[in-house]
């Protein structure tokens, strides 16, 4: 049975149950489903796919898409992405936001870009990891100018810090002249050590790259539900689309035969062919799937071809739960 259908039964089996309730169904009772899916389902099925023919068929038309379906519209989605990260390092957008599961693609394109417009890294910064509400302060003092793109990739804890929350939203905002203001008591230095002025007038673009679907935390509500909704109408918002295992899979494919594997790992494309297949067969079975699997299944194919499937099996595999028998400690 698809997972619609299962959702769509679990929603008839618990007429009485709230978003988050079913939510907590779809995880326990769907093989596969992820948060983002089910988050998803949660909010459409029951208003939705028991009630509306059209809805109904929109969600199975997505359910029942061919390989060759989700191919196109990946490819589209990226192609969009690709398009704004270039406008965006051009400043003809100031404000970008990319939003989809990690390891499949989000950082890749945006990182081409942002190289194709800045070779020498100049102008351009991609900042990865914790961001604090000073170190944000001093980032877009120093990459203030027009022409300046900052990139802040996998920083999502950025969410946690009110403070920094406020920034990034004065940075992405839709106003003639965006002025970015430091009140607390805390004194600003730059790189040199000289002090930063506790406003200034910042020119530059921003791209965020984040992990977070933002339509499913506003959904859920809670204290940052309005700050999504803010960064959301003071930018452009690009979500990958992707919450089925079909989907990570078909990109994943997609990104190798572009030449991942061929310019970072020196593969043949029969070798990435190969490596495409291993994870297609055994997607139930690794750990993760993401590009950087990718890179680490043809890590150990280089290491030793021979016996690539026991090394795979052996380091890429997920932990099968040991079969507990009378006696065994």
């Amino acid at each position: 049975m698809s997972k619609i259908k299962l959702c769509t039964q679990i929603c008839q089996d618990n007429p009485n149950a709230d978003r988050q309730e079913l939510i907590t169904l779809f995880m326990a009772q769907v093989p596969g489903i992820t948060y983002a899916g089910a988050s998803t389902y949660a909010s459409t099925v029951k208003k939705t796919f028991l009630a509306d023919a059209p809805a109904r068929a929109m969600i199975m038309a997505r359910e029942e898409e061919t390989d060759n379906e989700i191919a196109i519209r990946l490819e589209e989605r990226f192609l969009v992405i690709d398009t704004l990260a270039a406008a965006s390092c051009h400043s003809q957008i100031l404000s970008l936001i990319i939003s989809g599961p990690a390891g499949l693609g989000k950082s890749f394109t945006t990182e081409k870009a942002v190289k194709e417009y800045d070779p020498e890294g100049d102008k351009t910064i991609i900042a990865k990891g914790t961001v604090r509400a000073t170190g944000l302060y001093q980032l877009l003092h120093e990459y203030r100018r027009k022409g300046c793109v900052i990139v802040l990739d996998d920083a999502d804890s950025i969410f946690n810090d009110p403070d920094a929350l406020n920034i990034l939203k004065a940075a992405c905002d839709t106003t003639e002249e965006r002025w970015i203001d430091w009140r607390s008591e805390t004194k600003m230095v730059d790189v040199d050590g000289e002090p930063i002025d506790r406003t200034f007038h910042y020119q530059g673009t921003l791209i965020f790259i984040t992990n977070k679907d933002f339509d499913a935390e506003m959904s859920k509500g809670g204290k940052n539900a309005e700050h999504y909704e803010a960064l959301i109408s003071r930018s452009h918002y690009v979500e990958c689309d992707m919450h089925h295992i079909r989907d990570y899979i078909i990109r994943i494919k997609q990104v190798v035969e572009m030449g991942m594997l061929r310019d970072q790992r020196n593969m043949t494309v029969e070798e990435s062919d190969m490596i495409v297949r291993f994870i297609e067969e055994n997607s139930h079975r690794l750990r993760e799937l993401t590009l950087r699997m990718a890179l680490k299944l043809a890590d150990v194919y280089k290491l030793d071809p021979d016996n690539f499937h026991s090394l795979a099996k052996v380091s890429c595999f997920k932990r099968q739960s040991p079969k507990w028998n009378d006696g065994l400690i």
